[in-house]
Formats: structure tokens, C-alpha cells, sequence
């Protein structure tokens, strides 16, 4: 409570200052305030000094009044007023990147309610067999095929722990052994190494691809970000797997009654219901529709998510109805992701996202850098930044109108593909490997208290040194040969 309280005194002292000093030359007045709102949230969003909506609301009252205050952009000589802020303010919720997060929490509504997602997850872990180290194997595998279904890696991760939790103890062993931690910190490293490897598997690359479609004019879609990305995503999965194997090695090498105990838990599930069976076709529907743009259709992503939430809940189809959706749904969760959107765009529009780049710039030299160099350079500060964060969403929405600036900048002096280059980046806000509080999906696993946070940074620490490695290997070849870079 002291942490939290602290925290908010912090923002508002430090967002006082920032207000208080002269606006430099290059900025406006606008940028000026709105460089101090950014601050503000980072530092609310780094003390964790509220909670995330409560957060979102904050922002929006602080856009509102201290751009509606500012001095208009295009006519100093007026002040911009409150209406025309709060219309800023409110921008993001107009993005069609909110749309499909929007429908994304509906998709893990929908399989939360079926028990679909529970039931793909113990299908695999039958076919594994009962030695640990296979048992490891599906559950990383798991993390990736439930990426393809479910949009939400809080959700994916909320599945798996109680599955996993009922295979620990069935095989009688202690909460507190190797086992049992080296397959929840399994769940949430596979789910966040995956995250990057499928565009719709994460809400912060929604921000990023926000953000791309609207500055730069380009649309990423399912199958362009799929072949870029998910080569690091399967190199890191087969990584993650002998990494825990080699730093927290199980107890035993094969569980007696293991086969049997998740049999048990399959047979509980009963067979597949008719919602399930509705369920699953439209997913796989859907999942063709998100491969296929711009190859066999021009319907974007959201659009094809959205037709499939509408099936869902329709009469005859009886998936789900919207009172048992909205239940499910954390809305909190939306109104963040579109102040973020907001947030972003009026960091851009103001002037104020140039200012920091500049500033960024001339502290790290990057206009004298390759391309390669640049990436090396701005994912290392990501990863330090990313430490501060509990979540990727929040610091997607801070950081990448920051690094499109950046680039645009670093793109008149030297050859580099921006669009690229960002979609590289927002790889890197995805890791969120080393602390326990840096990821939603980390906090969960944590809950279980089946391994202490030392044990997640001992794998942490290793894991995103070579997802770092493996960043600058793919830049320097694959992304290269690709055009991302250049």
C-alpha cells in the first residue's frame, strides 16, 4: 500500500516539475504537457501506484484538461480546448487495432466457457507419456498451439496453471520440487516466447501494429508477421526447453501414473460438447482467414475476428450469449489498450515523441550507426526499460511512437526499413523473461507458489541474453534477407 501510495506522490511530484520548467525551444507547448503525461504514466504504470483502468481514467483526465489548456497547435493565438482534447484523448478507441483486442477477449471468453481450451491442452499431454522431460515438452507445446486460439496470454496461462496444478498432484509430487517449478515457469516463458511469434497471440503487438498502420501507413498482416517471427519463436521454444532441463533439472526422469492422471482429467472433461465442436470450426475458420489475407482475400484481421465473435453469439449457434461474455471479458484490459492507442497518438501529433528521439538520439549517436547497430542499441534499452513494467501493453503504448520517431530520423541519414525495424523492436517488448511481476502471465504462475522469483531469474537472465543473441542473429541474416532491416 505504501509502494502504491508513494508511487502516485511520485508521478504527480514529478509531473508538477516537469510542468514547471521552461518549454524548450524545439517542443510546443502541447509536447511540453504531454511529455510530462508520459512520465507520469510510466512511473504510475512502473509502482503499479493504481490499477491499470483506474490508470487509463487518470491519463484521460490529465489529456483532457492540460492539452485543453495548451495553446492549439495550428492557431497559437487560441487555446485548443477541452472538447477537441478529450476527442485526442479518446482517439485510440476508434483504431481498428482496438477492435480486434476488443474480439480477442471475446475468443478467450468464448473458450474459457466451453472448456475447449482445456481440452486441446490435456489432448496433447495424453499423446506425451508420463517422463518429465516430454511432460515438458507438451507443455511448451501446448503454449505455442494454444497461441493459434486463444488472443490472450493472461488467458492462455490461466488454463494451463490449474491443469498442471492437477498433474502435480496426481503424481503425488511436492509443490515445492524442481518439477513442479521448472513446468510453470515452462507456461509462462512459452507463452511470452510465442507472444512474439503470433501477431494476434498478444495485445502489445496490436498497439504496435496500431501505431505502424496509422504513422507509417502500413498494414502488417497474420502471414507477413507469422514468417518473420516465427522462426525466433521456435528457435527460442527448443532454447527454453534444454535451458530449464540444464538449470533446474526434475527430481525424477519419468512420473509413475502420470498417463493415467491426465486420462483422468480427459475423461472428466466428458466428450466434446456441440458448443465445443461450433467452437472449434470457427477458430480454424478464422485462423485460415488470418493466414490467407492478402493472398486469397483482402479482409483485414479485425474484420474476419470480428464476423466470427458475431457467429459466436448468435441464436441457433449458441456458443455463448453476451451475459456470459462479459463476464469473462476483462474490460479493464480494453480501456487501457485504447488510452495507450491515444496516448501514443497525441505523443506523436504534438511534437513531443520527435523531442524525445532527438534527445534519445544525440545520447546514444545513433544517427552515425547502421541499421544493425541501431537495433542493437535500442533493444538493449527495452530490455533495461522492460524491467520496470508489469506490462508489455503499457510499455508497447510509451515506447513505440518514441522508436517510429526514432527511426523516421535515423532513415534520413542512413538506409533502413522503419516498418521493419519497429516490428523487430516490439519483438523485444514481448520478452518480459526475468521477473516474476514483469508479465501478467508471470504473476499467475507465480501465484501457484510452486518456485521462488529467484528461480524465474535464474532462467530469466540466460533466456533473454539469448533471445537478445538471437535478435541480432536473425537482424544480421533472416530479417536482413527478408528487407525488415534494410
Amino acid at each position: 500500500m505504501k509502494k502504491q501510495q508513494y508511487g502516485l506522490a511520485l508521478a504527480v511530484l514529478v509531473l508538477a516539475i516537469i510542468l514547471l520548467l521552461p518549454t524548450p525551444a524545439a517542443l510546443s507547448s502541447a509536447g511540453h504537457r504531454m511529455l510530462g503525461i508520459l512520465v507520469f504514466s510510466v512511473i504510475v504504470w512502473m509502482t503499479e501506484a493504481v490499477s491499470y483502468p483506474v490508470s487509463a481514467a487518470l491519463i484521460l483526465s490529465l489529456m483532457a484538461f492540460l492539452l485543453g489548456t495548451a495553446p492549439d497547435m495550428a492557431n497559437p493565438a487560441k487555446l485548443m480546448g477541452t472538447g477537441a482534447a478529450l476527442k485526442l484523448a479518446l482517439s485510440g478507441f476508434s483504431n481498428s487495432a482496438l477492435a480486434l483486442v476488443g474480439a480477442a477477449l471475446f475468443i478467450a471468453a468464448a473458450m474459457m466457457k466451453t472448456g475447449l481450451d482445456k481440452r486441446i491442452a490435456l489432448v496433447v499431454l495424453s499423446k506425451i507419456g508420463a517422463r518429465t522431460n516430454r511432460v515438458l515438452a507438451g507443455v511448451i507445446f501446448v503454449g505455442f498451439l494454444l497461441s493459434f486460439f486463444v488472443p490472450s496470454t493472461t488467458a492462455r496461462v490461466s488454463c494451463m496453471v490449474p491443469i498442471v496444478m492437477g498433474i502435480i498432484s496426481a503424481f503425488g509430487v511436492p509443490l515445492k520440487s524442481r518439477f513442479s517449478a521448472i513446468m510453470m515457469i515452462a507456461i509462462a516463458q512459452a507463452d511470452s516466447v510465442w507472444n512474439v511469434g503470433i501477431k494476434t497471440a498478444a495485445a502489445q503487438n496490436m498497439i504496435a501494429v496500431g501505431f505502424i498502420e496509422k504513422q507509417l501507413g502500413v498494414y502488417v498482416s497474420w502471414l507477413d508477421w507469422f514468417i518473420a517471427a516465427a522462426p525466433f519463436a521456435l528457435i527460442m521454444s527448443v532454447v527454453l526447453y534444454h535451458l530449464l532441463l540444464k538449470l533446474i533439472p526434475p527430481e525424477m526422469d519419468e512420473i509413475e501414473g502420470g498417463q493415467a492422471a491426465v486420462a483422468k482429467a480427459l475423461a472428466d472433461l466428458g466428450p466434446m460438447k456441440a458448443s465445443e465442436k461450433k467452437l472449434m470450426m470457427i477458430s480454424i475458420v478464422l485462423l485460415f482467414f488470418w493466414a490467407t489475407e492478402k493472398i486469397l482475400h483482402n479482409f483485414d484481421t479485425s474484420s474476419t475476428t470480428i464476423v466470427a465473435i458475431t457467429l459466436m453469439m448468435m441464436p441457433g449457434i449458441g456458443i455463448m450469449t453476451w451475459k456470459e461474455a462479459q463476464e469473462r471479458i476483462g474490460w479493464g484490459t480494453l480501456l487501457l489498450f485504447g488510452v495507450g492507442i491515444s496516448l501514443g497518438s497525441a505523443i506523436l501529433s504534438t511534437k513531443a515523441a520527435a523531442w524525445i528521439a532527438s534527445c534519445i538520439v544525440d545520447g546514444f549517436g545513433l544517427y552515425d550507426m547502421t541499421a544493425f547497430s541501431i537495433i542493437a542499441v535500442l533493444s538493449a534499452f527495452l530490455i533495461v526499460i522492460h524491467l520496470g513494467f508489469a506490462s508489455a501493453t503499457a510499455l508497447a503504448a510509451a515506447m513505440i511512437p518514441i522508436i517510429i520517431s526514432v527511426l523516421q530520423g535515423a532513415a534520413e541519414h542512413s538506409a533502413l526499413n522503419v516498418v521493419g525495424m519497429t516490428i523487430i523492436l516490439q519483438y523485444v517488448i514481448c520478452f518480459g523473461f526475468i521477473l516474476p511481476v514483469n508479465a501478467p502471465q508471470n504473476m499467475v504462475a507465480f501465484g501457484t507458489e510452486t518456485f521462488e522469483a529467484r528461480d524465474f531469474i535464474k532462467t530469466g537472465i540466460p533466456l533473454t541474453l539469448i533471445a537478445y543473441a538471437l535478435i541480432l542473429l536473425l537482424s544480421a541474416t533472416y530479417w536482413k534477407w527478408l528487407g525488415l532491416v534494410l
